[in-house]
């Protein structure tokens, strides 16, 4: 056997049980500590009144379900007012430029910003102060942060 590897064994581990009951056994910990002994479980005593703990164990895991499922109600609340379109165009941090010409141009959310794009791309560079590089930006940063953006509406060329 190799030396310094195993953990100490104490010949003399005392165990305590939850009802009272001790004995002496050999362990690798000096003191162990049981909720339930063959004195007092239902299988050696043969009462069946006493249940083990059961409702606890039940309690335990409503609990934890319970608390997954707040968890995930707070992650689609917060996913949708990530989307929102009542969200303001400060927060997609444009720039002071970008975000003054669009508030000059009344055009203070999201929703707002994707309703002008719907009428296309001309719609927004024609606000004084927002211009191609800043409309690049925003396009990004909606699609990045998850908004559906309206598709590109190709106008018939004229002859």
């Amino acid at each position: 056997m190799k030396q310094g590897i195993h953990p100490t064994y104490y010949p003399d581990a005392k165990v305590t049980c939850a009802c009272g009951n001790s004995w002496t056994t050999g362990s690798t910990r000096k003191e162990i500590r049981t909720e339930v002994c063959s004195k007092c479980h239902p299988f050696f005593t043969g009462q069946q009144q006493r249940l083990i703990d059961i409702e606890g164990q039940v309690d335990r895991f409503y609990k934890k379900l319970q608390a997954r499922q707040s968890f995930v109600e707070q992650q689609k609340a917060k996913e949708d007012a990530r989307t929102s379109p009542d969200r303001p165009i400060a927060e997609l941090e444009l720039g002071n430029r970008p975000t003054e010409s669009l508030a000059k141009a009344g055009i203070t959310t999201v929703g707002q910003v994707i309703d002008k794009l719907a009428e296309g791309d001309a719609a927004l560079l024609e606000i004084e102060g927002f211009g191609r590089k800043s409309l690049i930006d925003i396009k990004k940063k909606l699609r990045s942060l998850g908004y559906e953006l309206p598709e590109k509406t190709e106008e018939a060329p004229t002859e």
